[in-house]
């Protein structure tokens, strides 16, 4: 496992509970020293497990594990035949992908992970979602100068803060969790069919818009036609009005995050309201939202969302350990109980098919491949 050199990526790819469970499988395991600081995991919980942390075997591994893709100068001293498993944002990654290809190495994208049941235990987009909700939440209450639940004093009576969630995958639903916990009034919308039962069993109000539904593959919407996106942001337009905070959660892997609410729309909002929009990096939900800055729209302070996830490392990482580790293991074989683990994928296998990026010099992600070709640079 790699230190992460993007910045402000504080995740890491392997945490101390999957190094072991590697070793357990017969791998040799190796982490570059102070790969973990960033997660608050010390080299020395790394060694307790087994791993490696004084020494650069990079040009030795079969398998290296990062959060974010490895830099081209990493790539380029891979051996041919080497193989990598991060997440692969595609369009910012071209570099990488040309290097990969081009110097026989094997990329796994965990953006890929087909969302079959079989292979849950390997789905990264969604326990990352799952952080990024919860964090979501609790970015609303802290911006918000009011408080989240009721309270009932002899000094008087607070109301509690009404939120409205737009977004109900898994993200959005953490978001509703951690707003109600915290106690407030929770609304929320979603266009999938399965959306309103799942969010009133998170306690919170499905808001009915009375418009057909959206589903598409994979559990995530089918785009709009502009007509029908201007009718819903008219018909959402009074309850985010009425909304002490706004949560957007709604984005598809790969797509433009879809433009749900207008600046016009905040301008309607009450002063000191807040707004987090956790699809600001992928275009955004919240039309004038930026990743990674609050700005102000009228009266509200709007929060882009910046690789949230990596905004709480420690249980982001954990996570995204098992996720990994769980598709390693789906690719070893092992002579034995006591032989040496073999990284050996089977590419007759729908996940192992599925989640590969390049194998043997061909892009075997067609979207990807297409999107290399169309770049000025391909060749």
């Amino acid at each position: 496992m790699v230190k992460e050199s993007l910045t402000g990526e504080r995740r890491v790819a392997l945490a101390p509970e999957g190094v072991q469970k590697l070793v357990a499988l017969g791998y040799q395991v190796a982490v570059e020293p102070g790969a973990g600081r960033t997660a608050d995991i010390g080299d020395e919980e790394y060694a307790a497990v087994g791993a490696d942390t004084e020494r650069d075997l990079l040009e030795e591994a079969d398998l290296v594990a990062s959060v974010q893709p490895l830099r081209v100068d990493q790539i380029r001293r891979l051996q041919p035949g080497a193989a990598t498993v991060s997440f692969v944002p595609v369009a910012q990654s071209l570099d990488q992908i040309r290097d990969i290809r081009d110097c026989g190495v094997t990329a796994f994208a965990l953006e890929l992970v087909p969302r079959i049941s079989r292979a849950q235990s390997m789905d990264a987009l969604s326990s990352q979602a799952l952080v990024a909700g919860y964090r979501c939440g609790v970015v609303a209450a802290g911006m918000l100068r009011r408080f989240f639940p009721l309270n009932m004093t002899a000094a008087g009576t607070v109301p509690p803060a009404e939120v409205v969630v737009l977004g109900a995958g898994v993200a959005g639903l953490q978001a509703i969790a951690t707003a109600k916990r915290l106690g407030a009034v929770v609304k929320a919308y979603d266009v999938r069919a399965a959306a309103a039962e799942e969010i009133r069993s998170m306690g919170a109000q499905a808001i009915d818009l009375e418009l057909d539904t959206l589903d598409g593959a994979g559990g995530y919407a089918r785009e709009m036609t502009a007509e029908r996106a201007q009718l819903q942001r008219d018909r959402l337009a009074p309850h985010i009005a009425a909304a002490d905070a706004l949560i957007t959660t709604a984005a598809v892997p790969g797509r433009t995050a879809p433009m749900l609410v207008t600046a016009q729309m905040v301008e309607q909002m009450r002063p000191g309201s807040v707004v987090v929009d956790l699809a600001a990096e992928s275009g955004g939900n919240v039309e004038g939202s930026v990743a990674g800055d609050v700005v102000r729209i009228g009266a509200a302070q709007v929060w882009g969302g910046a690789n949230v996830p990596s905004q709480m490392p420690a249980p982001a990482s954990r996570l995204l350990s098992t996720n990994i580790v769980s598709l390693v293991t789906l690719m070893t074989t092992r002579d034995g109980d006591d032989g040496p683990a073999q990284f050996a994928p089977d590419f007759d296998d729908e996940v192992v098919a599925g989640s590969c990026l390049i194998h043997a010099g061909v892009v075997r992600h067609e979207p990807t491949r297409l999107l290399l070709e169309g770049d000025p640079a391909h060749g």
